[in-house]
C-alpha cells in the first residue's frame, strides 16, 4: 500500500476524533433546537453556552463577545461590511487592507467599493510582513476600518498585530483580523491586543467545517449580516448548529492547551523540509524564515509548474497545494506570491505544505525523498528551464 502524507492543513485539517466523540451526542440524543423552552432545547443551549465560555477563554475576552457564524469568509464578511456600513453613516467611507489578504477579504472589499468606498491596500514587501510605518502614513481622519490578516494562508507569515491594533486604537479606528490560520497556532489575548473583531474558522484547527466564529468587541455594535430569528443574541439569525459548535470550542480547547509542545515539533518538521529544498537549484523560500506559523513551507521553483508538481506529488502520495484551497480552479498565479514581487514565471512554480499535529518527521524526510527528484524530472521536460540554463550560460560566457 502506498505511503500517504497529507500536507495541506491550511486548506483544512482532519476532525479530531477527541472532538468527533464530544460532539456525537448532540446528533443523537441532545438533538432539540436550541431556542426551545422544552428540556431537549435548554439541554442544546447549556452546551452552546458552555462552548462559547470555552472559546472565549482560550481569545481572552467575554463570552457575550462571542458570535458563532458559518465559517471565515462568513466571519470576514460581517465583520467588514458591518464596519463599513456602520461608520458610513459617520462620514468614514476609508478602508485599509493588506495586498495579500484571503480572497474572503479581498472580494468583500471590492462589493464595498461598488458602494462609494475608497480602498488603501498595504505592500507586504518580500518577506511578506505589512509595516506598522505604512498604516500610520495612510490612516485618515475618514478611515472607518483597518483589515489585516495574523497570518497569511498561502506564506505563513505573521503580521505585527499588536504594533497595528495599537495604532488603530490610538487613531479611534475599528481594527480588525482575519486570524482562520493564526488561531490555535499563536497566543492571541484580544483584549490586551487591542482587537476590535476576529474570525476564526474551526475545520482549521481540526474543529468541524462549516463552523466558525467572530469576536466582536463589547460596545461595538455593526449591522447584521444574516437577520431573521433571534439566535446570538439578535445578531445572527438562523438555528444554531449545536454539534458543531460543541466541537468547535473543545477542538480550539485541545489547541490552545498545546500550542506549545505543537509548535516546537511543527516547526522542527518546517525547518527540516526548507534547509533540505533549499539544495536545489533555484529555489526559494517565500516569506519570512523565522516569522511564520510553525507548519508553513512555501517555497518556488524556477523552470517548472507548480500544477505539475502537485500532480506528480500526489502520484507519490503526498497531498500539498499551490496555495488558497479557494483558487485552486484558477490557472492564474497567486495574488499572494505576486504581492511579495514574485515575477509571473517564478510564482507559476510554487508549491505550499503545511502540517498538523499528525505529521511526523518521517513524513518531512520522504518529502525530502520525492520532490528533488520530480523538480529534476519536470525541468528536464521544460523548454523554459532549458532557456534559463541557456541565459545563465552566455551571463556567465559574457563575464
Amino acid at each position: 500500500m502506498q505511503r500517504r502524507v497529507y500536507a495541506d492543513n491550511a486548506a483544512t485539517t482532519k476532525l479530531s476524533p477527541q472532538v468527533l466523540n464530544k460532539m456525537m451526542p448532540y446528533f443523537t440524543d441532545i438533538y432539540g433546537n436550541a431556542s426551545s423552552i422544552y428540556t431537549e432545547g435548554a439541554k442544546a443551549s447549556a452546551a452552546i453556552s458552555e462552548a462559547r465560555k470555552t472559546i472565549a477563554d482560550c481569545l481572552g475576552c467575554d463570552p457575550a463577545e462571542v458570535f458563532v457564524t458559518s465559517g471565515g469568509s462568513e466571519s470576514d464578511n460581517w465583520a467588514i461590511k458591518g464596519a463599513a456600513h456602520l461608520m458610513m453613516k459617520k462620514g468614514k467611507k476609508h478602508i485599509i487592507s493588506s495586498a495579500f489578504e484571503h480572497h474572503a477579504v479581498l472580494h468583500t472589499l471590492d462589493s464595498l467599493k461598488k458602494e462609494g468606498f475608497e480602498i488603501t491596500l498595504l505592500p507586504v514587501y518580500e518577506n511578506g510582513i505589512v509595516k506598522p510605518d505604512d498604516l500610520r502614513k495612510e490612516i485618515r481622519d475618514d478611515t472607518a476600518l483597518v483589515t489585516i490578516m495574523y497570518a497569511n494562508n498561502e506564506i505563513g507569515t505573521i503580521q505585527p498585530i499588536d504594533e497595528l491594533a495599537a495604532i488603530c486604537k490610538e487613531r479611534g479606528v475599528i481594527f480588525h483580523t482575519d486570524a482562520v490560520q493564526a488561531v490555535g497556532n499563536v497566543p492571541i489575548n484580544v483584549h490586551k491586543q487591542n482587537i476590535d473583531m476576529l474570525s476564526l474558522s474551526a475545520h482549521k484547527f481540526h474543529g468541524p467545517k462549516g463552523c466558525g466564529a467572530l469576536y466582536i468587541r463589547k460596545g461595538l455594535r455593526i449591522p447584521n449580516l444574516i437577520d431573521g430569528g433571534a439566535q446570538e443574541n439578535n445578531r445572527r439569525a438562523g438555528t444554531e448548529n449545536t454539534a458543531g459548535i460543541v466541537g468547535m470550542a473543545e477542538a480550539l480547547r485541545i489547541a490552545v492547551s498545546t500550542m506549545d509542545e505543537r509548535g516546537k515539533r511543527l516547526s522542527e518538521i518546517r525547518d527540516r523540509i526548507i534547509d533540505g529544498l533549499l539544495i536545489i537549484e533555484r529555489s526559494r523560500v517565500n516569506g519570512d524564515r523565522v516569522k511564520r506559523l510553525p507548519g508553513n513551507v512555501n517555497m518556488c521553483f524556477e523552470g517548472i509548474e507548480g500544477e505539475s508538481l502537485l500532480l506528480n506529488l500526489d502520484l507519490r502520495g503526498i497531498a500539498a497545494s499551490s496555495g488558497s484551497a479557494c483558487t485552486s480552479g484558477s490557472l492564474d498565479p497567486s495574488h499572494v506570491l505576486l504581492s511579495i514581487g514574485l515575477p509571473h514565471e517564478i510564482a507559476h512554480g510554487s508549491m505550499r505544505l503545511s502540517f498538523s499535529d499528525e505529521n511526523t518527521l518521517e513524513d518531512a524526510d520522504y518529502i525530502l525523498q520525492c520532490v528533488p527528484s520530480i523538480v529534476k524530472m519536470l525541468r528536464d521536460m521544460s523548454p523554459l528551464w532549458e532557456r534559463i540554463k541557456k541565459n545563465e550560460m552566455q551571463t556567465k560566457g559574457s563575464n
